[in-house]
């Protein structure tokens, strides 16, 4: 067993622990955080950015979804922890297996500040049902991570009109009337991404997403903002500011008789259980959510802007990747930092939205896959690139994926590719109803695969952020996503793949704007600006709709990005995409 896993055993004994958990995520349920909250990294050597570490006196065992399934026995080799594949058949949930597994009189613990109340409130019945102890203020990782990073607070700075379309007030205003509505006295706010664009603020705590840690309490007439007041802007009323840390007192001092709104899936048991003198609670996810998800027409033309900067940069690399390959030495890690001093030209650039993803033909089947030094491969003229990249701008956040073919391909690569195109296709280009959800959407959008017998094991697409977390809710296209229709101004991704261990992975993906029609029907409008490989597309499978799809895609591209080019690269750029 790794030495780390040992230490914390050692430590569980000391506190009498017999089962802990360890998630990934912060007080705040957010997917990407501050290395200060890595500890299921630092003790399992698993760097997935989703999984739960379940560890006992003898054991541990690691949950983690198919994005990561790759990637998790790589990292995990011989480290003695079981890999458990989240979704698989016969693969219990942490629930389920601590449910056949825990003893009576046996003690579970975890830290309360990063299990969500839904998590909390599973594991509590289970220990009640098993009559086993359960120990939910407990936090082992400073006593085993010596060496653990403090979490240090950045300045925290305003947005402008101009990017965001609506004042604080405006927004405030309208949540205090949604509040009215639904009869509550106080929402308490602990999604990081709701805090920063509720108050039109962002800051820089957690690297690739623009928000600042917080907490916040909006009442019908007022709002508190739990947050460093050194790091808040000059101006912001002093009056209205706590401590981060005073979150608990205020929470314990909510008046027995206050309905409070606090979403289950992002507020922590450990705030559930300061709460402890009401019971008058709603736990659905928060006005904010479908709010900030709607972008408005001012969201929108910001991050349209954005894309045009991050076509120009994106379509900049691989005319560098294609015209240099086999001439200059180029590697996975080589390719990534080109393409991000391409963004950094670019004005308003301020970080990536995610660690770039740059796998070069088998390592582009680990969905997830990140190169390091020790795995970095040299890229030869054959074969697949699968780069998946976004970018944090001053008006927008991107995502985008591309598989660039860099030499010769194999008749299986183009076939798999121009099938993950047609898919993509059928997604751009779909037409529906008012209700239609994103399972209905990712139906059709893996047909064009099934039909060939192939698929992929992650969602093809996830709500964006502006100039926030590249993904976010409450939309989503996959199997899953059949809670939230999908509305006009919502912006998502697109990006079914496939994926051959051991070979290759292709995943194509673009971000669209869902809008309505004059006949009122709903459709998207793809924002990425950037072309696909046409030497990887057999164009006889492609319809004639698929042609016209592609031909029209490309010939905007060439429109909105040459003029910004650099000369050979618009030249190249229109003779690459020709219309077929």
């Amino acid at each position: 067993m790794k030495k780390e896993i040992i230490k914390l055993q050692k430590q569980m004994k000391i506190h009498h622990i017999d089962w802990y958990i360890i998630p990934t995520t912060d007080y705040h349920g957010s997917e990407y955080v501050h290395p200060h909250f890595r500890f299921r990294e630092f003790l399992s050597g698993f760097t997935g950015s989703a999984g739960t570490l379940l560890v006992n006196l003898d054991a541990a065992y690691l949950w983690t979804d198919g994005r990561y399934f790759l990637q998790a026995e790589a990292e995990l080799f011989g480290s003695e922890i079981t890999l458990m594949k989240t979704g698989e058949p016969d693969v219990p949930g942490l629930s389920q297996f601590l449910k056949n597994h825990i003893s009576e009189n046996q003690t579970l613990g975890f830290d309360g500040r990063l299990i969500s109340i839904e998590l909390g409130q599973k594991l509590e019945k289970i220990c009640s049902e098993l009559n086993a102890n359960l120990v939910w203020n407990i936090d082992l990782a400073d006593e085993v991570w010596k060496e653990r990073p403090k979490l240090i607070p950045s300045p925290i700075y305003r947005l402008p009109p101009e990017v965001t379309g609506h004042s604080f007030q405006e927004k405030l205003t309208k949540l205090q009337q949604k509040m009215i509505s639904c009869k509550t006295d106080v929402i308490i706010l602990t999604a990081l991404e709701e805090i920063a664009w509720l108050f039109n603020m962002r800051g820089s705590d957690i690297e690739h997403t623009p928000v600042f840690y917080s907490f916040a309490a909006i009442t019908r007439t007022d709002y508190t903002l739990f947050a460093p007041q050194d790091m808040l802007p000059e101006d912001f009323p002093k009056n209205r500011v706590c401590r981060y840390s005073d979150i608990n007192v205020y929470l314990s001092n909510i008046d027995s008789d206050m309905r409070v709104w606090l979403c289950k899936s992002q507020g922590s048991y450990w705030m559930l259980k300061h709460l402890c003198k009401t019971s008058k609670l709603n736990f659905n996810q928060t006005p904010i959510a479908l709010m900030k998800a709607i972008k408005n027409n001012v969201e929108i033309k910001a991050t349209k802007n954005a894309h045009l900067k991050d076509g120009i940069a994106v379509t900049t690399f691989i005319h560098w990747v294609k015209n240099n390959i086999g001439k200059v030495p180029m590697s996975e890690l080589s390719a990534s930092d080109f393409l991000k001093n391409c963004r950094k030209k670019q004005a308003g650039y301020k970080e990536p939205s995610f660690t770039t993803i740059s796998g070069y033909n088998s390592n582009g089947a680990i969905i997830h896959y990140t190169p390091t030094v020790s795995s970095n491969a040299t890229l030869e003229s054959k074969g697949f690139l699968l780069v998946d990249s976004g970018g944090q701008y001053s008006d927008g956040t991107t995502d985008i994926t591309r598989t660039i073919a860099l030499g010769p391909l194999t008749p299986k690569m183009k076939e798999y590719y121009t099938a993950v195109l047609k898919a993509h296709i059928a997604l751009a280009s779909a037409e529906f109803s008012e209700g239609t959800t994103g399972a209905d959407l990712d139906a059709v959008t893996r047909k064009p695969l099934t039909d060939l017998g192939l698929n992929y094991n992650h969602g093809t697409g996830h709500g964006v952020g502006h100039m926030l977390s590249v993904h976010e809710g409450p939309q989503n296209i996959s199997p899953r996503g059949n809670s939230q229709q999908m509305l006009p101004g919502m912006i998502t991704s697109n990006e079914p793949g496939v994926y051959i261990p051991g070979e290759f992975g292709i995943r194509l993906e673009n971000e669209i704007l869902c809008v309505k029609k004059n006949n009122g029907k709903l459709s998207f409008e793809t924002l990425t600006l950037c072309p696909f490989d046409l030497d990887a597309i057999i164009t006889d499978k492609l319809t004639h709709t698929e042609k016209e799809w592609l031909n029209s895609y490309h010939e905007n591209i060439v429109r909105n990005l040459s003029p910004y080019l650099d000369k050979k690269v618009a030249s190249w750029l229109k003779a690459t995409i020709r219309k077929i």
